[in-house]
């Protein structure tokens, strides 16, 4: 995050809330499992073995072979680092939650899930660097070890503000997923509209932005 430009900072922020959104989206449909946070499906997942509710296990699996698919095709979509790559990536992920929007209330729920959990895998390729992900935007754990890293930093004497923006990624996380428990509740899966219409908004301002 602190190697990002002021408005790609902004924008991690958003798309973190997005994430987070969308993943409270699919905790709620799905009754316990996430569609972007892929530690929680595994150790579900475990448990199931354990317990032997196959049918936990087999959703679990599912999900985490779609998340690793979107994962690859957001990585080959965006083909470089610039904003022009992110923008597609974007574009391709606003794509995939208006095909969720437009799904689920056809009663094609599963495929609407299916849907979701690959635009998540493919938003982690908005800021790749050097062919991997550079900022994690569907999970938080890597920021929260960079938080607490930066205060220990900033005790000895470091940077006094270092950890600010692993805290705002947290923050846009958390919010959005609030905002999607209270709109999963009003709306359902229509819900996803917002989503889509925010992750294009996004792809628009990547397109139009000059090249770092």
């Amino acid at each position: 995050m602190r190697t990002l430009a002021p408005p790609e900072r902004g924008m991690a922020v958003l798309l973190a809330a997005l994430a987070g959104y969308v993943d409270s989206l699919g905790f709620l449909q799905l009754g316990g499992l996430f569609v972007s946070f892929m530690s929680g499906n595994s150790t579900r997942m475990a448990v199931g073995v354990s317990m032997g509710d196959w049918r936990t296990v087999g959703v679990a699996a599912a999900i985490l072979i779609l998340f690793v698919l979107g994962a690859a095709v957001g990585a080959l979509v965006a083909g470089g680092e610039g904003m022009r790559s992110r923008s597609r990536v974007l574009m391709l992920e606003a794509a995939l939650l208006a095909g969720a929007a437009l799904a689920a209330p056809t009663g094609l729920v599963p495929l609407a899930v299916g849907l979701m959990v690959l635009a998540m895998g493919i938003e982690n390729a908005v800021f790749l660097r050097d062919g991997e992900v550079g900022v994690g935007l569907t999970y938080m754990t890597g920021a929260l070890v960079k938080l607490g890293q930066a205060l220990a930093g900033a005790m000895r004497g470091g940077h006094r503000t270092a950890f600010a923006p692993y805290l705002l990624l947290w923050a846009g996380l958390f919010g959005g997923a609030v905002v999607g428990a209270f709109s999963y509740g009003a709306l359902g899966l229509n819900a996803l509209w917002a989503a889509a219409a925010l992750a294009a908004g996004l792809a628009v301002f990547a397109r139009v932005s000059p090249e770092a």
